[in-house]
């Protein structure tokens, strides 16, 4: 039996070298056919379908504004990169996208639905059904019919829920809100469409709410009184606990519950104030001796 003799080693590394020139061929040829495959144009996004309720949102414009922005193809495409592109025109409030084989997405679009205008007049953001605060530009029927918030930054989602439990309670003023407003201080303000302005003043929602619905059930009769209708309110300040001053076109008067509260407090700020001597005194200089 003649065993086999071990090859020289100059033969080992030759068959080694050439193993490992395969293999780096092998994978050279394999990686360039993947990078051709990937980026082959027939497989670039070549459509893009686009779903959901949409009112301000036109695909047409949608997909010629968006695919540039897309970057790779079908199967190199950032799906998340994809949808915060989407994201970013407006109105879009959320968007799934998801590959449509052979080569397109299908993109599901959730529109924002505006609920208020947000901040001064000229302001581009609205409020939507969430809270949140989006920019956008509505046309001037659709602004004409939302309500103003005014109030600091990150409170909208509590101005909407206010501006949704003042609403039915102003119903029977005949005016309906045109403004809600939030001070630094926490005090809200109410200008109806008619111009009326109502000061709710702060404290806890529940006592801001019976403080409106006691003024709601009460300024008619105030109203009357003075030969005017709840419609010529011009403004009123509801900020006192036990009463409230009040403002009619043509006429100027306080609530009797605040007029007795302000004579009672003048007569006790006179009682209690000291009485003052007044003394005059002169001052010579001293006589100068020669």
């Amino acid at each position: 039996m003649n065993d086999a003799l071990p090859a020289p080693i100059d033969v080992r590394v030759m068959n080694m070298i050439a193993t490992i020139l395969f293999v780096c061929c092998a994978v050279g040829i394999l990686a360039a056919g993947s990078w051709w495959f990937l980026r082959n144009p027939a497989f670039g996004i070549g459509r893009i379908v686009v779903q959901g309720d949409l009112i301000h949102t036109n695909p047409v414009s949608l997909r010629a504004n968006v695919a540039p922005q897309l970057m790779g193809n079908f199967f190199t495409l950032n799906l998340q990169q994809a949808r915060e592109v989407i994201e970013d025109v407006p109105w879009i409030r959320k968007a799934q996208v998801r590959r449509d084989y052979p080569n397109g997405l299908r993109v599901e679009i959730q529109e924002h639905e505006a609920r208020a205008l947000w901040g001064a007049v000229g302001s581009p953001t609205l409020v939507n059904n969430f809270g949140e605060v989006f920019e956008a530009n509505p046309d001037d029927e659709e602004s004409s019919n939302l309500p103003r918030l005014e109030g600091p930054e990150g409170r909208s989602m509590e101005m909407l829920q206010m501006y949704e439990r003042l609403e039915p309670v102003v119903k029977p003023l005949g005016s309906t809100i045109d403004t809600v407003a939030l001070n630094g201080r926490g005090s809200w303000r109410v200008s109806l469409d008619n111009g009326a302005v109502i000061e709710l003043g702060g404290g806890a929602i529940n006592d801001v709410m019976a403080r409106l619905e006691r003024f709601v059930r009460t300024v008619p009769r105030v109203a009357a009184q003075q030969g005017r209708k709840v419609e010529s309110l011009e403004s009123a300040d509801l900020r006192q606990m036990d009463g409230y001053a009040l403002r009619l076109r043509g006429v100027t008067t306080v609530s009797a519950e605040t007029a007795a509260a302000r004579a009672k407090a003048a007569t006790a700020r006179a009682a209690a104030r000291p009485a003052v001597n007044r003394t005059t005194t002169t001052t010579h200089a001293p006589r100068r001796n020669n």
